[in-house]
């Protein structure tokens, strides 16, 4: 197996599963995760700090595509989703993964926030764009968020999230679905008490606080006759808490 080389590697901050996936479009669907290192953004609900901030890029391991692949292999003999997170994965030169996975029935979905597009994504089987609401006090950047949504290929499932903490994430929400009809939405309600950098950081989640922002925000969708969109929980955090690895 070959060595990383500068311009083929790939930092990895996690790699796991099989586990469930707890949120987006695939919500449910069995999958191994590459959580990758790195990140543009700096969200203040941000639950993966481990894999963005850049003191901790020393626990993050340089990897090939063939070596990635070998772990999700391992991992998971049979064809499964691949999972590429972060951090945002579009930071990375994950094409060759894509392609080598593809090669042996392996199907990929990535989630990054819009930001950065790149062609590997046309070989996507699933492209889920997350722009960032009011709450995560980042600003969106139309253009480069137009260009990620029409990133997809002709086989690539092009999906949109927004995590809804409050009206103003609500509102911006709207803004988005409006902005691309046609494309499928999905609303998830986000995280009051997310996890630290440090894996001992694992504090425990407003389960109760949770649910009662998905009822809050099914009864507002309902209320507004916004039919053609999807409310999800945090599907993992109800479930698993916020454990690391799941």
């Amino acid at each position: 197996m070959r060595t990383a080389s500068r311009e083929q590697a790939i930092a990895v901050s996690e790699l796991f599963g099989p586990v469930i996936q707890g949120e987006g479009g695939v919500i449910g669907r069995p999958t191994v995760f590459v959580r990758t290192g790195g990140c543009d953004y700096r969200c203040s609900f941000c639950d993966s700090l481990f894999a963005v901030l850049p003191e901790h890029r020393g626990s993050w391991r340089k990897m090939a595509a063939e070596e990635i692949f070998g772990e999700v292999r391992r991992l998971s003999p049979k064809p499964i989703l691949v999972t590429l997170s972060g951090g945002n994965p579009a930071l990375q030169p994950l094409g060759g993964l894509i392609q080598l996975g593809h090669e042996h029935g392996y199907t990929f979905a990535i989630e990054t926030q819009g930001t950065v597009s790149k062609p590997w994504f046309a070989e996507l089987d699933y492209l889920t764009i997350s722009p960032k609401p009011p709450s995560s006090n980042m600003e969106t950047d139309w253009e480069k968020l137009d260009r990620c949504v029409g990133s997809g290929g002709p086989h690539t499932d092009v999906l949109l999230k927004v995590v809804v903490m409050n009206d103003a994430d609500y509102a911006y929400a709207r803004n988005v679905a409006t902005r691309y009809p046609g494309v499928p939405m999905y609303l998830q309600v986000g995280n009051d008490n997310p996890p630290g950098a440090a894996p001992d950081d694992a504090t425990e989640p407003d389960v109760g606080g949770l649910l009662n922002r998905y009822a809050w925000l099914a009864e507002k969708v309902v209320a507004d006759g916004w039919n053609d969109v999807t409310v999800l929980p945090q599907l993992h955090v109800l479930v698993y808490g916020n454990r690391r690895g799941v």
